[in-house]
Parts: C-alpha cells; structure tokens; sequence
C-alpha cells in the first residue's frame, strides 16, 4: 500500500488568526496571540528534534488557548502517532476533523493511524472521504481491497483507473492475482473485449485478451483475437499467431516459418500459444520432410522450458506415427539435454532403438541405465536383447539372469525374459535350458491370457 508524505510548508502571519482555505496545509497558520504563536513554534521545535512528549505539552497550551483550532489538534495527532499512542492519535485527528472536514491532510492523519494499526474497514472508510479531494488516492483503495479480499471491487477500480489515467505496474500486478482465481475471468473478458472496441489501436488490451483465452485452452478465440489483431495493428509481433496459421492453410510454409520464428521469439507470448504453434508445425513437418531442419531450429526456442520436454513430445508423436528414426533423433536430443535423467525418456529410446535395430547404441544405454537405476527390470531386459543381437550370448545371459530377480508382478516383462534367456541359451548351445526357458514364457503368456 502506498503511503502518502505529508509535506508542510510553515507561515507565520501577524496578528489575528486568518480564516483558512479548504485545502491550505495544515501548519500554514496564522497565531491569535504571542502566548500561542510561541506555544506553537514550541512544539514544531520540540517535534523536529523528536522530542514528542515535550511537543504535546506545547501543544496542550494551545489547546487550551484556542481550543477550536483544527490544526493543533492534528498536530497533536501526529505526535501521539509518532510515539504509537494510537487512541490518542486517532482521537486529535478525528476531533481536526470535526473541526474542519474539507482538509484532506486531516483526514489522512485518521488514514495514518488506521494504516499502521491495520484498522482496514475504517482506513477503507477514511480513503473514500479523501478521494474527493484527490482521486488518485484510489489507487490506496485497491491496495486496500486486495488486503481486506474484496477482489470484486478492487478489479472495477483497477479497470476504471486503467482507463482514466493508463496502467500501472501495481495495478497490472493486483489484476494478474485477482485473474489468477477463474471466477473472474468472465467478467475481465468482457471488459477487454469493451476497451478493444472503444480503442481497436491499443495492443496490451488484445494481448491480455488472448492470454486469458490462452490459459482457458480455448484456441479458437486466441485464433479469433490475434485475426482481429493483425488487422487493427499489422506492425504487432501478436499478430504472427494468426499469421502462421494463416500462411500454413494457404501452403505458404517459408512465410509461416517466419511468422513462427518471430512467435517463439517473443518473451511475452504465452508459453501454451507457442506450444500449439510448435503443434501445428510438426504436423506439417511430418507430412513435408523437407522443412525438419526448420523444426529442429524452432525446439531451441524450448530449450530451457521448465514445464514441458519438448523434444521428448516430438520423440513420442513420431513414435506413435511408427516414425522410429526420427522418434530416435528427437529422443537422444532429449536425454543429452536434460539436467536430470528421465526413465520414461530412455526407455522409449530403448524401444525406438529396437525398432530401428540399433543395438549397440542400445547396449550402451542400458548399461548406463542399470548403473544408473539398478533395480529397474527394464534396463536390464533391453540390455540382454540388445546383447542377444550383437550374438554376445554370455554377457546377454548374465545380466537377463540378474534382472529377472526384479521383476514382479509383470507376466508380460517375465515372459519377454525368459524368451531372451531362451534365445541366450541358444546362443550358447545349451538346448536343454532353451526349451525350459521357452517353456516358462509359454506358460507366463498362458496365464496372462
């Protein structure tokens, strides 16, 4: 919450007390007497060496010199507040007040007391009596809604103060928590979609339209928005959303690459638009190969994404197009990337590996994988395949033997291993521990069924 400094501008004038003008600042006073002008310098004395005590003795002789004069009961307001003695200090302010009720400063005195004791119905009551005198105090009634959790309020004042004096730092940050809780966000919608018609030429309102769109998941209103963008501001960085998707529909791939790339380029662009766009492209790539080098310049833009495995999403989707040298690609570039190891990650690499009849890349992975996760089955069955193919039946045996100790409950990874130790067995020349192997994956599938 903004606090206001009371800034004071002293005058002594000679003779009798002057009538003072609504808004003239409080210590801008003219004494009635000697006895009181002197009391009086006393205790502004007194007060600017902080010796507050001795300022409201002062203080109290003109009380009784004058005991209907608004500004020594301010003042004595602001020394009681200054020694935290808040009862007294809430009550000279409110008897300045009673006194004169058109001075502001007077009133935020009362405001002083209530802020620092977080009185906030009454500092609530106090800011819209001040803001009549000065209405950039609502920017302090926000603040206070926000604490006090009327969010419903405070989000009409921001808009209406967005309007009437343009944004804030502040403002755009209460409304960003208050957009946080999606019951709001209907009624924000609507008031953006009302300062994008009263003003088409205003980017931010457009920006935050689509950001909302865009964190509901609704794609065909961020479509729609950033259409109506990029005719009201061509010029606008937004509005190559639309753009790109316009320039694919009409097969014009280098210029939608280009309106991609200043996309994902683009700090402020929502990271869940840029992922759609990513979407889209590599569906384009995976019908037109020849722009893969295009895509791979598009993942660096992800490179230090904290929510989303780019690469490793590529790897999966050419994976389930059954696109396994490109699932492989994208997959090495994912485990070689990451700062953590990932076990989905590797073992979709191993399968994509045996897809592709990579084994000695597949060997070596899974080694790394059981040193690195000894009591994962998995590994240790890619391993034994893997080794299997490249006919090293001894080393294919032994560690099948080895990780077959951890499977459990898995009917379909026990049978898988015990064709591979079948295999091994075969390998090596000893029939009789084939069939029995073969056997047992027979009646481990059996069972499954």
């Amino acid at each position: 919450m903004k606090k206001r400094v009371l800034i004071i501008v002293f005058m002594a004038l000679v003779g009798n007390q002057a009538s003072i003008m609504a808004q003239t600042e409080p210590e801008d006073i003219a004494m009635a007497t000697n006895e009181f002008q002197d009391s009086f310098y006393e205790s502004l004395l007194q007060k600017g060496i902080e010796n507050y005590d001795k300022a409201i003795t002062a203080l109290q002789k003109c009380e009784k010199l004058q005991p209907n004069d608004a500004t020594v009961y301010f003042e004595l307001g602001k020394n009681y507040l200054s020694l935290k003695d808040y009862r007294n200090a809430q009550s000279s302010f409110e008897k300045a007040t009673q006194l004169n009720p058109n001075n502001k400063w007077f009133w935020l005195g009362i405001y002083d007391v209530c802020y620092q004791t977080k009185n906030y119905p009454l500092a609530i009551e106090t800011i819209q009596k001040i803001i009549p005198f000065d209405e950039e105090y609502k920017d302090d009634l926000i603040s206070l809604y926000m604490i006090t959790n009327q969010l419903d309020k405070a989000l009409s004042l921001i808009n209406e103060m967005n309007e009437k004096f343009g944004k804030s730092d502040e403002r755009e940050l209460y409304k960003a928590q208050i957009l946080s809780q999606g019951k709001y966000q209907n009624g924000e919608i609507e008031n953006l979609v009302d300062q994008i018609k009263k003003n088409p030429k205003e980017e931010s309102n457009y920006i935050a339209l689509i950001t909302l769109y865009a964190k509901n998941n609704d794609a065909d209103k961020v479509l729609q928005i950033t259409q109506q963008l990029e005719k009201a501001i061509p010029t606008s960085e937004w509005a190559q959303v639309s753009s790109f998707k316009s320039y694919l529909d009409q097969n014009q791939p280098e210029k939608a690459i280009q309106a991609m790339n200043v996309v994902l380029a683009n700090s402020k662009i929502d990271s869940k638009i840029k992922h759609r766009i990513l979407n889209e492209f590599l569906i384009f790539v995976s019908k037109n190969p020849q722009f893969a080098p295009d895509l791979d310049k598009a993942i660096v833009y992800f490179k230090n994404d904290p929510n989303v495995d780019v690469a490793k999403e590529i790897g999966k989707f050419y994976h389930s197009k059954n696109q396994f040298d490109q699932a492989v690609k994208y997959y090495e570039l994912s485990v070689n990337s990451a700062s953590e190891v990932d076990i989905e990650t590797n073992l979709l690499l191993l399968q994509a590996y045996t897809e592709t009849k990579q084994y000695e890349p597949m060997a070596k992975r899974s080694v790394v994988m059981i040193e690195t996760f000894p009591t994962q089955p998995q590994f240790y069955f890619y391993s034994g395949l893997a080794n299997n193919q490249l006919q090293q039946f001894k080393k294919a045996k032994d560690v099948l033997e080895m990780g077959l100790d951890y499977v459990v409950d898995d009917l379909t990874l026990e049978a898988n291993f015990n064709i591979q130790l079948g295999e091994a067995y075969n390998g090596l020349g000893d029939m009789k521990k084939k069939e029995a192997y073969f056997a047992k994956a027979n009646q481990l599938l059996r069972q499954k069924k």
